[in-house]
């Protein structure tokens, strides 16, 4: 007879704390996949440019609410590592547009495979159940991360998110 444990409706505050502890420790599992040779703040541009191809220096500098100068100073530290390439808009020489080079997308690549190696080593310590609820759970998450990221309204369970 299999006996399933009783867990009342988890409240937000707890599994908010949970969330936390488990991105820590991702942390951790992730800095055995070492980032170099980018510092967190270049690999956050870098994220930036793969999803905003084209994003001007002005935008970008927005995105990480820093000054232009700063952002500026940082894409050249990407571009002499050959991360990122620069290039005047066609329609206006003053603005300048960011692209992901090729050997930018090959390192966000292959700092992807190193960090899913890591997770995958934790994953196969759980149960085929424990990753199904894992799933299901991170799946509604990212969605009501992304609803609120882009400013969307959406309903959750009967309630506004």
């Amino acid at each position: 007879m299999i006996v399933s444990v009783f867990r009342p409706r988890p409240e937000p505050a707890e599994v908010a704390r949970v969330t936390a502890t488990a991105a820590e420790l991702l942390e951790v599992l992730w800095g055995r996949a070492s980032t170099a040779p980018a510092s967190a703040s270049q690999l956050r541009v870098l994220h930036i440019l793969e999803h905003h191809e084209g994003i001007t220096l002005g935008a970008l500098a927005d995105s990480l609410a820093s000054t232009p100068p700063s952002t500026s100073r940082l894409c050249d530290r990407l571009q002499a590592a050959g991360f990122v390439e620069r290039a005047t808009r066609p329609d206006d020489r003053r603005e300048v547009q960011l692209r992901l080079s090729g050997r930018g997308r090959a390192f966000l690549a292959d700092l992807r495979e190193r960090r899913e190696r890591e997770v995958r080593s934790v994953l196969a310590l759980m149960s085929a159940a424990e990753r199904g609820a894992l799933l299901t759970g991170l799946e509604a998450f990212c969605a009501a991360a992304t609803a609120r990221t882009h400013g969307d309204v959406r309903e959750v369970d009967g309630r506004t998110a």
